[in-house]
């Protein structure tokens, strides 16, 4: 009960600020739909899940005009779950951070943020923007770390000519080792007319530094490289993104052992991805459809997946969405058809669903 007064406290807080300045913005997503699952150990599976598209969502972010062309800004995060109203177990956990941004310096942000690996994957390469049956998550190495960095400083150039980039540095805070278990982002973006371009790499070192009478834990380094892409043709858009994954737990699996083998599969510290993409407009909604080949060079455990879907607007904010997907693993591999909240459990998945954004 502390716990839900004190969430109501602050959400009430920020609320009653965003009234009060007009720099201060309250939005987020309410995404549910019906996820049906087929193939898995588990069986057939049927059930309502919240966040298929995008993870449902509430914010506030805000932005201070501090003159001479900087100023401060924020943003706040918290995840909520559409079918059962539950909230994440740490408040602003999907994101929360505070910087300066200045016109022609760049921006410096601080704190827990999402790493330039996902931001291509999902914003660029992915027709599904990482949602949806069909999305490019399970098999691109974009769980966890992969994901979102705490304890983050983000640095983000000017754009010039379409040019940008992006340095993240995520400390890895173990007392007695400055290097264990930190990880470093860098992005170089290109957008101008119908093209989007980023090449990105993300290096985490997966040390573990001593604790008493525990010895310190060397491993390799986590690799992963991104070139994701789009153009815009206009009544359609074609998307491409290729991967390269080097290094223990560089693609870790989505489930451990979703279909029961009796040897059960193994991530892969060796391996590249390719995602084929198109969105077509067709009548008021829009067509979206993908194929992902992930060649494993480790384990010979290679997969590939084709996903296809419908997105029908209602207004600028709320869409209708239906998607389906199918997985091809080969030689024992484990990967599964996700969401952009769920891992999935099974190697077919559709999602009849809504999605409203605000």
């Amino acid at each position: 009960m502390k716990k839900l007064t004190l969430a109501a406290l602050i959400i009430g807080g920020f609320a009653a600020q965003a009234q009060a300045q007009s720099n201060v913005t309250i939005y987020g997503i309410a995404d549910a739909g019906i996820v049906g699952e087929r193939g898995g150990a588990a069986g057939s599976v049927t059930k309502v899940t919240s966040g298929v598209g995008n993870a449902s969502r509430i914010g506030f972010r805000g932005v201070e005009d501090l003159g001479g062309g900087t100023s401060a800004l924020f943003q706040l995060e918290a995840g909520t779950k559409i079918d059962t109203g539950e909230t994440d177990a740490a408040l602003f956990q999907r994101q929360s951070f505070v910087g300066l941004k200045n016109k022609d310096l760049g921006q410096v942000t601080l704190g827990r943020q999402y790493t330039m690996l996902y931001n291509a994957l999902s914003k660029i390469a992915d027709p599904f923007g990482a949602g949806f049956a069909g999305n490019a998550k399970n098999l691109f190495a974009t769980g966890g770390a992969g994901t979102r960095v705490s304890n983050s400083i983000v640095y983000t150039s000017p754009t010039v000519e379409g040019f940008s980039a992006d340095v993240q540095y995520g400390m890895g805070e173990q007392n007695g080792d400055n290097t264990a278990g930190r990880q470093l982002g860098f992005g170089l973006n290109y957008a101008q007319g119908p093209l989007k371009v980023s090449l990105v790499h993300n290096n985490k070192n997966n040390d573990t530094a001593a604790v008493g009478a525990t010895p310190a834990v060397r491993r390799d380094r986590v690799k992963n490289t991104l070139l994701a892409a789009n153009y815009d043709f206009g009544v359609a858009k074609a998307y491409f993104g290729y991967e390269t994954d080097k290094g223990a737990g560089s693609s870790p699996l989505p489930v451990a052992n979703a279909y029961g083998y009796k040897v059960a599969p193994k991530a892969s510290a060796d391996s590249s991805t390719l995602l084929l993409g198109v969105g077509v407009k067709a009548g008021m909604g829009t067509v979206l459809a993908s194929y992902i080949r992930k060649d494993d060079k480790q384990n010979n455990q290679d997969a590939n997946q084709f996903g296809i879907g419908y997105l029908h607007p209602l207004s600028k904010r709320t869409d209708l969405y239906a998607m389906v997907a199918k997985m091809s693993d080969k030689n024992g591999a484990g990967y599964t058809i996700g969401n952009n909240t769920e891992a999935g459990t099974g190697d077919k998945a559709y999602n009849l669903g809504v999605r409203h954004i605000f």
